[in-house]
Formats: structure tokens, C-alpha cells, sequence
């Protein structure tokens, strides 16, 4: 199987309700969690692990087969978690730390953001130099719309606050570690995206399939004292015939 570290950007920005449709108020971070959810169930099999990261990051999850449990962590996670700032860099970097010891060819990084980095100790492209270095690849998703985007106001209602993607320097990463970059304006988007990278990273397995042998002498053993039995009063009757002809004579 393959080892997946998921970084996900919980930073306030998060918020914005750009996902939204005309029935129902979805946040970024939302329209995210039910995605990523549902592409870490889909990967059984594989090691998964969660950076959660803000102004700071977190390993979240370690790398478990436990897939159940990645993903109730995973929805458990609000905007401004680790802080209102992104640390793209950050983020990377303690990916990278986790996915070093495991096999060679099965280390990938996914990591979505939907800012620029403005908090990290390790800049974002030294990070992924670093994650090239231990075979790492590394997709990269913007996610939301650049721009003023609507955001909560904390009064029941929404005011309009501009939000910028760095989308060349997520390009960039994802060029330097031999992934690729996609960008999410809309939750199909999203949800596309993710079956993309399930499908460019797909785990083949050997699967072994044991059949317990069912042993079927009962059946005849059955038929053939079933017979012998029919014989044996066959024979009780034959032999009390013949007595009562015997006596009558």
C-alpha cells in the first residue's frame, strides 16, 4: 500500500462560504472535510496520516491503517485550530519528517490550501526540495476562489474580505516533487480532484482467497444407510410373511 500524509489548511480564512449553494451554507473547510472523507475511506489498504496546519502545524494523525479513525479526526477540525496565519512550508516540512522512514516509491503528499504562506520557519520551496530528495510527491490544491469571498460576521450574517492563493507557488512545489496541481473553486471541483489523485496513486495488492474444502462423503454415507435400512425392515417383514404362512398351513 501506499503512505499518504493529508495537510489540510484550517486557517481562518477557511471559513469563507464561497462552497455554498442556493439551499445551503457550506464553508471551504466544510466542503472539505466531507471530500477528503470520503477519499480517506475509499483507501483501504493504505497508511493515511493528518497534518492540520494554520500559523502553525500539527501532526494531527500519525500514519495508521485505521482509515475510520482519520476520518472522524479529520471532521472533528475547525478554522483558526492551529492559529488564523498558513504555514505552507511548515506543513511540508513535518510531512516530510513522517513519510522519510517509510518505503521508497509509496511517500505522497496532499496538501490543500487556500492562502500563501505567511508564517512558516521553513520556506515553502525548501521544504520541497527536501520532500524531492526522499522521493516524496507532493499534490497540491487550491481550494476556493481568489478574490472577495463572503465570511461570517459573527452576527448571523456575512461580510465580503479578500482571500489570494499563491497559485504559483503551489505549481511550483508540486512541479519540484514530481506531483501536479489542481485548483477547486466548487465542491464537484474538489471531489473531482480527489478521484484524480486516487486513481494517479492507486495501490495494487495481491489477495489471496482461501477455500475451506466441504466434505460431501455424508451424501452417499447418508443414501447407503438409508438403503441398508430399507433392506434390513425389508427383510423383518419378508421373514414375518413367511411365519404366518408357516402357521396358517
Amino acid at each position: 500500500g501506499h503512505d499518504l500524509m493529508l495537510a489540510v489548511d484550517i486557517s481562518a480564512s477557511m471559513q469563507a462560504v464561497d462552497f455554498s449553494t442556493q439551499t445551503k451554507t457550506v464553508s471551504r473547510l466544510d466542503a472539505t472535510k466531507d471530500v477528503v472523507s470520503q477519499f480517506v475511506l475509499g483507501r483501504q489498504g493504505d497508511r493515511i496520516g493528518l497534518v492540520a496546519f494554520g500559523e502553525k502545524a500539527y501532526l494531527h494523525v500519525p500514519l495508521t491503517l485505521d482509515t475510520l479513525s482519520v476520518s472522524k479526526m479529520l471532521n472533528q477540525m475547525v478554522p483558526g485550530m492551529a492559529g488564523n496565519a498558513t504555514a505552507i512550508g511548515d506543513a511540508i516540512g513535518l510531512g516530510v519528517r513522517t513519510l522519510r522512514e517509510r518505503p521508497e516509491g509509496s511517500r505522497v503528499l496532499v496538501l490543500l490550501t487556500d492562502g500563501e504562506d505567511n508564517s512558516s520557519s521553513v520556506p515553502p520551496l525548501e521544504a520541497a526540495k527536501i520532500a524531492k530528495q526522499y522521493g516524496i510527491r507532493i499534490y497540491t490544491i487550491g481550494v476556493g476562489k481568489n478574490g472577495n469571498v463572503p465570511f461570517p460576521n459573527g452576527h448571523g450574517g456575512y461580510q465580503m474580505m479578500r482571500v489570494t492563493i499563491d497559485e504559483g507557488l503551489l505549481k511550483e512545489i508540486a512541479a519540484t516533487t514530481g506531483g501536479q496541481y489542481f485548483l477547486a473553486t466548487d465542491r464537484k471541483a474538489l471531489e473531482s480532484i480527489y478521484k484524480k489523485i486516487d486513481a494517479l496513486e492507486k495501490t495494487e495488492s495481491n489477495q489471496n482467497v482461501y477455500l475451506i474444502r466441504e466434505p460431501l462423503y455424508a451424501y452417499p454415507l447418508g443414501a447407503a444407510l438409508a438403503l441398508l435400512l430399507l433392506l434390513t425392515l425389508f427383510q423383518i417383514l419378508r421373514s414375518l410373511f413367511r411365519r404366518r404362512i408357516a402357521s396358517g398351513i
